[in-house]
């Protein structure tokens, strides 16, 4: 509508507002999802200094500014003098913008927010209160969790990934701190406290066990030794299935595509393949179809799972009916994915 020339002065600010204000949306998903990426493999190092918070707080309630005074929300803050922390500037200051951004959100107009800063002892404390819609007691146990929303449904009011919240928990836990949330229910307002050890404390900054939506993830020899072939023609992709694989012992052999990995499967004999279904060329289901009819022509059946972001009903159909045993749809979970080898293994051992 723009290139054509024919809105008006005021539809044409309009529209240049629009794209601007989803860009900006369309690039927070984007980013939150390579923040996770890069937790999940364990890429993600923080740059520390000594920090103020105070400061942070400041830097973070500004970029929230104006959101809050659409809604006509009343930011409120109470800073007292605290020791030092040893932290990230720009990653601390993600982590309460996430909180701040979070409470505007959900507060309805007219209502208000307040930050804390206090010092209790050894630990710094920042809280964030709010009177919007609150949480419900059976969600609170899940509102850290990645891809995780009190309403899931396709008609919900609020829009987002299930991400922030989960970031911020990694990112707190990267600088040994804590973070919890609490509410007296719906319609109730939340509060979110994070507590971090002042800097004399806070020995050494390390990368807390991967944490997966049914608990911790952690290393184990569950697919010790065994081969697993890798079919993705996205590097990153390839590389976070690899990173989850291997933690569980397993030897992986990646190719980035399907005749790179035809050529595979007859010289490395893997156990089990993963093979994405949207790739050049060949796709997913072309390949898993030509492995199906080499194993037919030498006697042997190997086990292979469609990992892909092609997660309908039907397309799980047409995933089991190509030739492959199981569909994963993407963005994976690690503790879920290697469980689900580990299966598909467990059941050829005892065939």
């Amino acid at each position: 509508m723009l290139r054509g020339g024919k809105l008006d002065q005021e539809k044409t600010k309009n529209a240049i507002a629009t794209i601007e204000r989803n860009a900006k949306a369309q690039a927070q998903l984007v980013n939150d999802l390579l923040d996770t990426s890069r937790i999940i493999l364990g890429k993600l190092r923080l740059e520390t200094q000594p920090l103020n918070l105070a400061t942070v707080i400041i830097s973070a309630i500004d970029s929230v500014r104006h959101a809050a005074e659409v809604k006509d929300i009343d930011l409120q803050v109470q800073l007292t003098n605290v020791e030092p922390v040893l932290g990230d500037q720009n990653r601390l200051q993600q982590v309460v913008w996430n909180l701040l951004a979070n409470a505007v959100k959900f507060t309805p107009q007219g209502g208000w927010v307040e930050v804390q800063l206090q010092q209790v002892d050894s630990l710094v404390e920042v809280r964030v209160r709010d009177t919007g819609v609150g949480i419900k007691a059976e969600f609170l146990p899940y509102v850290f969790e990645r891809f995780r929303q009190a309403d899931g449904s396709t008609t919900r009011e609020y829009g987002g990934l299930g991400l922030g919240l989960a970031i911020v928990r990694h990112l707190v836990e990267l600088h040994g701190g804590t973070v919890q949330a609490d509410s007296d229910g719906e319609g109730k307002g939340a509060t979110f406290m994070i507590q971090l050890p002042v800097m004399a404390r806070q020995e050494s900054i390390s990368i807390p066990p991967i944490a997966s939506t049914n608990g911790t993830y952690k290393n184990s020899d569950k697919l010790k030794d065994v081969r697993v072939l890798v079919v993705d023609d996205e590097p990153d992709a390839r590389d976070l299935v690899s990173a989850i694989l291997m933690q569980q012992g397993a030897e992986v052999c990646t190719c980035a595509s399907a005749a790179q990995a035809l050529n595979k499967v007859s010289t490395w004999k893997p156990a089990i393949i993963l093979c994405d279904i949207g790739m050049p060329l060949e796709d997913g289901y072309d390949f898993i179809r030509k492995v199906r009819d080499w194993e037919s022509e030498v006697a042997v059946h190997i086990p292979a799972i469609a990992v892909t972001a092609f997660a309908r009903e039907e397309d799980k159909i047409k995933a089991i009916a190509s030739g492959y045993q199981m569909h994963i749809p993407k963005p994976l979970e690690p503790t879920h994915l290697a469980d689900v080898v580990a299966s598909l293994v467990a059941s050829r051992t005892r065939i």
